[in-house]
């Protein structure tokens, strides 16, 4: 089998991350690293034997040997980060969130589409086993006629000096660190709300330390959702239906053990057997997508990428979230 060839923009945790779940893939591998410092790209090639690290992005995005491009930039980077490899027709995994707002994630899309190249978020979670389960079971109508989604994702980060997390500049706060992954996981299931009501509570540097949002839709529904970088909390999810209810233990964005439980008292239990971080999946799907000359995910296409990314805008302007970078 021929290797799929990586370079990876960014040398952080979750670029380590990505790298290291990938020797679990087979026929992929990491060629490239590019970074803005040529002695973090060369460690970071040394570790995963990658034969190519680089001190500059553009010199990544004009190596001619990789396959693809994963942006594991800090947020604001993204949208410059994911142009440039565009604009070198390469195609691009772009770590979540895919942008800090709609207007960039809209023009990043109409780029690929110009340069007939093939763009993905790295919304690792919606390419997991347990989520394909989940949206399994929700298309049987075991469930019912969705009414009501429960989910959570709080950890405590704000006392740990991870300065992309406080700083504004940054495009700190827990929104779109940490809520993204509550707000994909209800779009997945209800698509697009009617109406959206959020309140947040904001550190003195002035980004949100805590979010809750409600999303009403058409038929009825509700999702109820909360995301903090105050305080752990359980990082679960339920989807409930007239018939019955589906339970995500934690942490449900990761692989995770699952259950039903009908109105009439019978279970099924759905174990977690992963191996893994879990950052592999989207990278064999890109690879397949990539390989098959198409442009986007059926899994997360790129409409439901901005559609989020429009969530998050509404949700920032109803709690006055700005960032110093935004005109």
């Amino acid at each position: 089998m021929s290797q799929f060839k990586w370079g990876i923009i960014g040398t952080g945790g979750i670029a380590h991350a990505f790298a290291k779940d990938l020797t679990l893939l087979e026929g992929h591998s990491v060629h490239a690293i590019g970074s803005r410092n040529q002695d973090s790209a060369q460690k970071f090639a040394s570790e995963f034997n990658a034969p190519q690290a680089y001190g500059s992005y553009e010199e990544l995005a004009h190596d001619q040997t990789i396959d693809a491009i994963y942006v594991a930039t800090p947020h604001p980077s993204h949208m410059e980060n994911v142009m440039q490899a565009l604009n070198a027709k390469k195609p691009v995994l772009c770590e979540k969130p895919f942008s800090v707002n709609a207007r960039q994630a809209r023009e990043m899309v109409a780029t690929a589409k110009t340069n007939n190249v093939a763009l993905m978020e790295a919304m690792w979670a919606r390419f997991l086993p347990h989520y394909a389960k989940i949206r399994e079971i929700v298309a049987s109508g075991i469930l019912g006629p969705i009414t009501t989604i429960h989910a959570d994702h709080g950890q405590r980060l704000a006392d740990q000096n991870i300065t992309r997390l406080v700083e504004p500049s940054l495009a700190g706060g827990a929104l779109l660190d940490l809520g993204i992954y509550p707000i994909s996981f209800a779009h997945m299931i209800l698509g697009v709300p009617n109406s959206i009501t959020a309140k947040a509570v904001f550190t003195e540097k002035g980004v949100d330390a805590q979010t809750s949002i409600i999303l009403d839709y058409a038929q009825g529904a509700q999702a109820v959702l909360n995301t903090s970088m105050i305080v752990q909390t359980p990082c679960t999810a339920v989807v409930a239906g007239l018939n019955g209810y589906l339970e995500v233990d934690r942490t449900f964005y990761n692989p995770a053990a699952m259950r039903v439980t009908l109105y009439d008292g019978s279970i099924t239990e759905y174990p977690n057997t992963y191996i893994g971080h879990g950052l592999r999946e989207q990278a064999a799907e890109f690879a397949r997508i990539v390989k098959s000359g198409e442009r986007e995910s059926p899994i997360l296409k790129l409409e439901d990428t901005v559609a989020i990314m429009e969530i998050m805008d509404t949700v920032r302007a109803q709690i006055g979230l700005k960032y110093p970078f935004e005109n």
